[in-house]
């Protein structure tokens, strides 16, 4: 097996496969990737049995004879980035061992077989849309912060997605916070997707692909595939049901406040560095005189308050927030200003953008923070 390669574009293909390769495993061919040399093309394959990735290779190679091998993932990738030459020449020996070779280095390494490498399941299309990455990469950016994090609370680290007929729906929970985008495609699509969907695998497929792909999303058993004409991810399903959240947004309130979103950010940008001092804990007062202040609790650094002009309706109120997660809901609205609307000190935070009148609005956000208890 022979073949060469550009170097940059290795570069960047390496760094996609590398997305699905298990760093430190019980399993060593799992820190491996695997690369298959067809005569027209070459598929690098990476797999950490939670999520796998495939990527079809058919420009910037000549290809001179067929082979695979597996190859470890980190040294391959750590030597390919340190190559400065504009081609690498990959070269199968009889030893047990790739030549990795340009016109200024060499490189040896034992290889393992391609049949020792985990197989990735067949795809059955027993649900599959068509629907444009743009639209889903959005909605993982709009949902994925407020899910759990992996190792802190794994039955809560996943996203649920609901496509059905022309509507796209996208939420997610830590316990704490709740987070749904809901965007309309031009055209209803004929399957029904409804599926829990792991926060890692979202996490990695919003980074791999691009914008302007059409992505297929197929579903079968406990298995789902993103395919591209040349990237196929494929992620295992969380098993269980998604809790009816819907009745968790608040639809009435006591007090109501509007403010500009980007202030609002400023304040608490320079509030966190003192709030991080008590769990990013601050206390926010809203007056219906039109303004509202931002307090911490007296720290070792030092205590800080802030007063904004609002517009705020109904009754005067304090609640206690986690400055935190009012910073990173903030900073996945676009729009210029936001709402901000509770029943009482204990109840839920229910926070949404302001549509712009004349701008048409496709797409619908809500969050909800639930209060501190101080």
């Amino acid at each position: 097996m022979k073949f060469t390669i550009s170097t940059q574009n290795l570069k960047k293909w390496l760094d996609i496969v590398n997305h699905a390769t298990a760093s430190i495993s019980t399993t060593p061919i799992l820190e491996n990737i695997l690369l298959k040399v067809n005569y027209k093309n070459i598929v690098l394959t990476s797999n950490n049995l939670e999520m796998a990735i495939e990527y079809v290779i058919s420009e910037d190679i000549s290809i001179e004879s067929e082979g695979a091998f597996c190859i470890p993932s980190k040294l391959f990738t750590n030597y390919i980035n340190l190559v400065t030459d504009d081609t690498v020449k990959i070269e199968l020996l009889s030893d047990d061992s790739i030549k990795i070779s340009t016109s200024s280095w060499k490189l040896k390494i034992k290889w393992l077989e391609a049949s020792e490498f985990p197989l990735i399941p067949s795809i059955r299309e027993e649900v599959s849309l068509n629907i444009s990455w743009k639209i889903i990469k959005k909605a993982i950016d709009k949902t994925l912060f407020s899910s759990a994090e992996w190792n802190i609370r794994p039955t809560l680290a996943w996203l649920y997605v609901n496509i059905k007929n022309n509507a796209v729906i996208f939420a997610s929970t830590d316990s704490f916070r709740l987070s749904e985008y809901k965007t309309i495609l031009k055209e209803a699509i004929s399957n029904d997707f409804s599926q829990i969907i792991p926060s890692k695998t979202c996490n990695q497929i919003k980074s791999i692909l691009e914008d302007d792909s059409e992505v297929k999303i197929v579903s079968w058993d406990n298995q789902v595939a993103f395919l591209t004409w040349n990237i196929k991810i494929y992620s295992r399903l969380l098993n269980g049901k998604f809790p009816d959240y819907a009745w968790f947004f608040p639809t009435t309130y006591t007090t109501k406040a509007e403010v500009n979103r980007i202030d609002l950010m400023w304040a608490l940008r320079k509030i966190n560095l003192v709030s991080r001092e008590n769990n990013y804990s601050i206390k926010m007062s809203l007056s219906n005189e039109r303004w509202i202040e931002l307090e911490t609790s007296e720290t070792q650094i030092w205590e800080w308050d802030v007063t904004l002009v609002w517009v705020v309706e109904w009754e005067n109120n304090i609640v206690w927030i986690n400055s935190t997660y009012f910073l990173e809901v903030l900073g996945v609205i676009e729009t210029t200003h936001i709402s901000i609307s509770f029943e009482n000190p204990l109840s839920p935070i229910l926070i949404s953008p302001i549509a712009d009148p004349e701008k048409e609005v496709k797409d619908s956000f809500k969050h909800i923070i639930m209060p501190l208890k101080i």
